[in-house]
């Protein structure tokens, strides 16, 4: 769909940050599949950490004017996150990981929509988790559901890969806490869906595509740092405690069964 030069659609820039390092292999897969979308005021932030594999000249490749590069090392993917937004003009910021990619063209449409017709603060929906030798085949499939504040204590969470957040919003919360080394994104999601009169837009369908894998889960060391990562986040977000942690790793078996 075109949209007039002079439409609210038209007018709401979106920001989609992706960070990266050495994901020369998928690097093309997230910078196409921000370019194949339909809407176009799409601003894309690239920030790498020093690749050395040749991920670079890929992205050099596929650079077009509407991308923002930023090639140098960081503090680890929160930091690189936080470099992203910094460096961004969007009214709404949205994440794209390296290794992951829209549903549809027509995605960042919808999510623009949404913001432009009503004064939502937060849009998310739902994720597929694929293989990473087969991006057809589906492996678990997390429908986020409506938000209600009493859900986070239960372990409710919305997959952060499909959120889209309001400027103003992503500026309150300052960023990412990077006091976190593997969940500062669940610390984000609960401080922003803890903000007062939030205001979320749940859309019913597919977002995201990420490929199965990812920083939290590849190794038994990892997973421990991560479960205790968010436990802390928890109790000092004051939203639960034990039962709340485990809520959160339990709602993952439905998602193997769709």
């Amino acid at each position: 769909m075109d949209y007039p030069k002079d439409s609210g659609l038209l007018m709401l820039k979106i920001s989609i940050i992706t960070v990266v390092f050495n994901r020369v292999d998928v690097i093309s897969d997230a910078l196409e599949s921000v370019q194949s979308q339909t809407y176009g005021n799409v601003e894309h932030v690239i920030i790498d950490g020093g690749s050395t594999d040749g991920t670079i000249q890929k992205i050099k490749d596929c650079q077009n004017k509407n991308h923002i590069f930023l090639s140098e090392s960081d503090g680890g993917i929160y930091d690189a996150l936080n470099k992203g937004f910094s460096i961004s003009s969007g009214d709404v910021i949205g994440i794209l990981h390296s290794d992951d990619f829209f549903s549809a063209p027509q995605t960042l449409e919808k999510i623009a929509g949404l913001f432009s017709e009503e004064t939502y603060d937060v849009v998310y929906g739902d994720l597929n988790y694929v293989s990473k030798n087969n991006l057809n085949k589906i492996i678990r499939r997390w429908r986020a559901g409506m938000f209600s504040y009493p859900r986070l204590a239960w372990g409710w969470m919305p997959p952060h890969p499909t959120l889209f957040v309001r400027r103003s919003a992503f500026e309150r919360l300052q960023g990412f806490n990077l006091q976190y080394s593997i969940s500062a994104d669940y610390d984000f999601l609960i401080r922003l869906f803890s903000i007062p009169g939030i205001s979320a837009a749940y859309i019913p369908s597919v977002i995201c595509n990420m490929r199965l894998g990812g920083e939290s889960n590849g190794s038994l060391k990892k997973i421990w740092i991560k479960s205790f990562e968010d436990y802390l986040i928890i109790r000092r977000n004051n939203i639960g405690g034990l039962l709340t942690l485990f809520s959160k790793n339990l709602r993952k078996i439905p998602q193997f069964l769709f």
